[in-house]
């Protein structure tokens, strides 16, 4: 057994921060960090070096797993913003959080060897343009480094960290328990670590396990919801006038059928669309790159409809993993239709995929989405379609591509307090896992609290 001062179970953007800022503060104390994905210079989809056409449900999944968490190999795109990407400002106060932000978003700066324009909603005409057809943009600051200078800055930040915190990955936490006023782990690999204080930062991925430990260790967790969708791609001169002016788009829209919310997340001007394999089940995201090179005709963004559900359920992220599995019976992964098909009520097949003027970037399997995602939410995604069509004029051409599903999961809120400890002294729960922050410039800027509280707590 080996004994750390302070253990971070996962390397995603909490647990990259916090290593961080404990380095930089040259903390007292000894710190491992453990991850079950690969190194950073490791982390390599096979589908993006040609050897398999499509998602092979890897272990570790490269795109979720290792190094820089689940955001490593999505777009850069920190939002500094409270109105979306967690509720970080309810536990420490607005001004902090976004104090916060601006800190990770100096740090990545400096870190990037180009320039990276940070965009703003705050003048943008483009807000009075969707209310006048009941759509709501959320006001944000954006900063996009595109997903190939994301990975360089990541990797800087990891030669960074490496004289202050240990590393182990490929390695899982199988048990956590109390002992002698800290706490043993027990790993996949039967080693065992002690640790006076221990951070749960293992990201949404983690989140079953979060939620067990919490429950062995009698932490009380709430319900959360989970967020279910479609993404959509069309051509880039579509949305050109809004992502040249503001770059990510955070609308809103309460649909007039079920006066459900849904939105728009992650914006992606010439980007393309992959596959993610969370806990093994296939789901769909997007991303671009910075260099020109790599841009391609499409942009694509998700439509997500929000699921918050009562009592007695509350197996919210059971209930979209079933969605998600349905899809991958029906197409083996990810299902594709085209808008127009859809509205038809007919299913995409290769031969009307093949008169298709929208190329899609992912190979996916052309089918009927309406045989996966229930009838509302289904609605809601259409009326959503025709809405954003008002402000961009095309969104609901019968080309427009839906690649399905999408699904954001959350996990069970973890009960913290401002310092985002637990009930169990010494035991934090920081980043996505915790059901607080939903973003990678909160997560990370939990991460920055965590190593600030630790750092003043190991200095006396």
């Amino acid at each position: 057994m080996k004994n750390y001062d302070i253990i971070i179970v996962g390397a995603g953007a909490a647990g990259v921060f916090a290593s961080y800022e404990f380095t930089r503060r040259k903390t007292n104390g000894s710190i491992l960090m453990i991850d079950k994905g690969n190194p950073i210079e490791r982390r390599v989809c096979p589908i993006k070096t040609g050897k398999v056409p499509t998602c092979i449900s890897c272990v570790p999944c490269n795109i979720m797993n290792g190094f820089g968490g689940a955001g490593t190999l999505s777009d850069g795109k920190y939002n500094i913003t409270n109105e979306f990407g967690g509720d970080l400002h309810n536990y420490i106060g607005k001004e902090e959080a976004i104090s916060l932000m601006e800190y990770v978003d100096k740090v990545l700066c400096r870190f990037d060897d180009g320039e990276s324009k940070l965009y703003t909603t705050a003048k943008s005409d483009l807000k009075t343009q969707c209310l006048r057809y009941d759509l709501h943009l959320l006001d944000a600051k954006v900063r996009h480094f595109g997903t190939d200078r994301n990975f360089e800055i990541l990797k800087k930040i990891d030669k960074y960290i490496e004289e202050k915190v240990d590393k182990i990955f490929n390695t899982s936490v199988e048990k956590v328990s109390r002992q002698d006023g800290g706490f043993l782990i027990t790993t996949n690999k039967g080693d065992k670590y002690f640790c006076k204080d221990l951070i749960l930062a293992s990201g949404r991925s983690g989140s079953k396990w979060i939620s067990e430990v919490c429950k062995e260790q009698g932490i009380e967790l709430k319900s959360n919801k989970v967020d279910i969708g479609v993404r959509v791609e069309l051509p880039a001169a579509v949305f050109k006038h809004i992502t040249d002016d503001v770059y990510e788009s955070k609308i809103v829209y309460q649909t007039e059928k079920y006066n459900d919310l849904v939105r728009t997340f992650c914006m992606n001007p010439n980007g393309e669309v992959v596959a993610e394999n969370t806990n093994g089940v296939i789901t769909v995201n997007g991303h671009a790159y910075s260099d020109p090179k790599f841009h391609t005709e499409n942009t694509n963004f998700a439509l997500l409809v929000s699921n918050t559900f009562t009592e007695p359920f509350r197996n919210s992220n059971e209930y979209g993993e079933s969605i998600a599995k349905l899809s991958n019976m029906l197409g083996g992964g990810v299902l594709m239709q085209r808008f127009g098909d859809l509205r038809k009520g007919r299913r995409s097949s290769e031969r009307r995929m093949k008169k298709c003027f929208t190329r899609p970037t992912l190979k996916a399997t052309a089918g009927d989405l309406s045989l996966v995602i229930p009838k509302r939410q289904l609605d809601d995604i259409i009326e959503m379609i025709y809405r954003l069509d008002k402000i961009a004029p095309g969104t609901a051409n019968e080309d427009t591509l839906l690649y399905g599903v999408e699904v954001k999961f959350y996990n069970s809120r973890v009960a913290v307090n401002e310092n985002l400890m637990t009930s169990v002294e010494g035991l934090y729960c920081i980043g996505d896992g915790s059901g607080v922050t939903h973003s990678l410039s909160q997560a990370s800027a939990s991460g920055v609290l965590i190593a600030r509280l630790l750092d003043d707590k190991y200095k006396n």
